[in-house]
């Protein structure tokens, strides 16, 4: 074993860096047992230095990231700061100054991932990721190397514990959206100002890295499509059960059927009680790849918490540094393929749209032919009269698989009828 230790800069360290610091110095003999030499934290980067933070040295504690990037002795920066800047110029520097990067900042990587990467390879440096996608499960890695050899074809998974939790319990206790994001609010799941994980922010940046690994090919944030969970309601999972489904909000990244395109999407949907992510419960994530050669394959496991995502960054640390001894790098990006990501207008899957409707004979036929004329097959239609409003019904129908931009053109049509009082909701039927 090398007696002289690789030398780590830690920036930030908040809940996830401080875990990265306590994992390294209580489990320092054995990871120095598994790279081939010891691992010395040189110094840790922060905002307020002065808040006492147990278990490290206060002599390596600075504010000046840019100068601890820059010592030229570093070994290994690892960044758990999270946001666009200044991460993204510390991370460049980084490279330019001889060292690797262990990141676990989704929003950065969704958005420069090819230009932090372009910038690795020039530098002859690695930049590993793996805590930026569903927390502790291993899933950047398996899809980077374990698959590899193998046609990835879809990816659909729940990224994001939050929502994850509040759906559960919706879904589980009946509690309105409102009351379930209270609850997880007062749980710690959820920040004050939850907008980045209910409105889908959070999952969008998760998706893009994904497809993008998945498919070898440049998906970006904006290229995803993006729709929040807030207008889910009680009556929604309702009409769920009685299809035998419940709701999650997915990330799904699939390659068309003629394998000429890519899609990212994030959104509220449907899926089977039968399918394996509708089993997945509380603050848990869960990540089905369908592939041509493996089949279908299932990742499961806490997607949030410093602990958990502090042992994905530790996997990545181990592997950086056994390269950094071998003269080896490891995988870096993979964008061959150059598939173009289709638009949203172009996504076939099917949906179900619960209509308010005057309770009068025609109303049905006049409906079906709106479908009809737009070219969206009817799997299934339910009516029932409301009991809070005389002569009002409230009229379900499932669609076969229809492109979305049929699908919107349909619902314009239909709020055009003096019969339909409203669209009351339209949810995505998936995993079938």
């Amino acid at each position: 074993m090398r007696t002289r230790p690789l030398k780590v800069a830690l920036l930030g360290c908040g809940v996830v860096g401080s875990e990265v610091a306590r994992i390294m110095t209580t489990h320092a003999d054995d990871l120095a047992a598994r790279i081939g030499a010891p691992v010395e934290l040189a110094g840790v980067a922060v905002r307020r230095p002065s808040k006492v933070r147990a278990g490290i040295d206060p002599a390596l504690v600075t504010t000046d990231a840019t100068a601890l990037v820059k010592r030229g002795d570093i070994d290994v920066v690892v960044e758990v700061i999270g946001g666009i800047e200044p991460a993204r110029t510390l991370i460049t520097t980084a490279f330019e100054h001889g060292a690797s990067v262990v990141s676990a900042n989704k929003a950065l990587l969704a958005q420069d991932g090819a230009a932090l990467h372009a910038t690795a390879e020039e530098h002859g440096r690695d930049l590993y990721y793996e805590a930026a996608v569903a927390g502790a499960i291993p899933l950047i890695r398996p899809l980077r190397e374990s698959l590899a050899g193998d046609k990835v074809n879809r990816v659909l998974g729940i990224v994001n514990g939050t929502t994850n939790f509040i759906l559960d319990k919706m879904d589980s206790t009946g509690a309105g959206y409102q009351e379930a994001l209270d609850e997880a609010t007062a749980l710690g799941y959820a920040e004050a100002d939850p907008t980045a994980d209910v409105e889908g922010f959070d999952a969008a940046a998760k998706a893009a890295i994904l497809a993008g690994i998945a498919f070898h090919t440049r998906v970006r944030l904006d290229d995803v499509y993006r729709d929040g969970m807030t207008e889910v309601t009680s009556a929604d999972f309702a009409s769920a059960k009685e299809m035998g489904c419940t709701i999650k909000l997915l990330a799904i990244c699939e390659r068309a059927a003629d394998g000429a395109s890519v899609t990212a999407r994030v959104h509220p949907a449907m899926i089977p009680l039968s399918h394996p992510l509708a089993s997945v419960r509380g603050a848990y994530n869960a990540v089905f790849v369908e592939s041509d050669a493996a089949g279908q394959l299932m990742f499961y496991g806490p997607g949030a918490g410093g602990a958990p995502t502090a042992s994905a960054v530790l996997g990545d640390l181990v592997a950086v540094c056994r390269n950094r001894l071998s003269g080896a790098r490891g995988p870096g990006d993979s964008a061959y393929a150059r598939l173009p990501v289709s638009p949203m207008g172009e996504v076939v899957t099917r949906y179900h749209i619960n209509l308010d409707v005057a309770d009068k004979p025609g109303v049905l036929a006049q409906v079906a032919t709106v479908f009809a004329e737009h070219g969206v097959s009817i799997d299934t239609v339910r009516q029932q009269s409301r009991q809070d409003g005389v002569g009002e019904a409230s009229l379900v129908v499932v669609t076969h698989r229809a492109s979305d931009a049929s699908l919107v053109g349909t619902v314009e049509a239909l709020r055009n009828l003096d019969t339909v009082r409203g669209v009351a909701s339209i949810m995505r039927v998936e995993g079938e």
